[in-house]
């Protein structure tokens, strides 16, 4: 539970610190209250949703079998959800880019059928960071099982620690996000990731999946956004040439 109480203690600081201590606890009460509801048996079952990619590939990225601690932490990071394959292929059909030079960074990948998807691309490496241990695991397992007629990268990462403290790889990127933290999160990641290109200046281009906080990355200046739907935008960084 410390790991619990770590995630409380963080969400409490930025709330009560942006809204009020009395805006924060209402909050909080209504986070709960959902947390209740969705731990009935009916909306578990709603919870196992799209399934097809599950049979297909006899994996398990469900969010029907995640643990309550893992969607206890959620509250407080983000509440795990998989992607679904047709979104993800057109977002990275949007991207104008080889794929053989760049490495795929997916952060909060939950139980990694992103990185799994990516893998049917021929990314140079694919790499994933999870912060919750349950969903880590699971993605470890998926990893292992996974086969597919169009796998095209079959070096794929699955990294467990806090996102925040992630160190970029130092080849051109694809950062894969499903709105996966706070907005204080969120500021963080992009300042490694600004230092990192200071470092070692390459293109990078961020797939922004349910992009509730899309006006962080907007405003900075070092990114351009170059598509925008409801349920997605992508960015790059204003240096990357189109294609490389």
């Amino acid at each position: 539970m410390n790991q619990f109480w770590s995630a409380l203690r963080g969400w409490w600081r930025e709330h009560s610190r942006e809204n009020g201590i009395a805006s924060a606890a209402s909050l909080l009460v209504r986070n709960l209250w959902s947390f209740v509801r969705e731990s009935t048996p009916e909306q578990r079952r709603q919870r196992y949703g799209d399934m097809d990619y599950e049979w297909e590939h006899r994996v398990n990225t469900t969010s029907g079998t995640v643990g309550w601690r893992a969607r206890l932490l959620g509250l407080f990071h983000s509440p795990y959800q998989p992607t679904e394959p047709g979104l993800f292929r057109e977002m990275m059909a949007s991207l104008p880019i080889e794929f053989d030079t760049f490495t795929f960074v997916d952060l909060g990948f939950g139980k990694g059928r992103t990185l799994l998807m990516a893998s049917e691309y021929p990314f140079r490496k694919i790499v994933g960071v999870e912060l919750i241990a349950e969903l880590h695991h699971a993605a470890e397992e998926n990893i292992r099982v996974y086969h597919s007629p169009t796998e095209r990268c079959a070096q794929i990462e699955a990294v467990w620690m806090d996102a925040c403290d992630f160190i970029f790889p130092k080849t051109p990127l694809v950062l894969y996000l499903f709105n996966p933290l706070p907005d204080a999160g969120l500021r963080r990641v992009l300042r490694n990731l600004e230092w990192s290109l200071e470092q070692s200046p390459r293109p990078v281009w961020i797939a922004y999946h349910n992009p509730l906080l899309d006006s962080t990355l907007a405003g900075s200046p070092w990114l351009e956004r170059t598509r925008v739907t409801p349920q997605y935008s992508v960015y790059r960084t204003k240096s990357a040439p189109e294609g490389c």
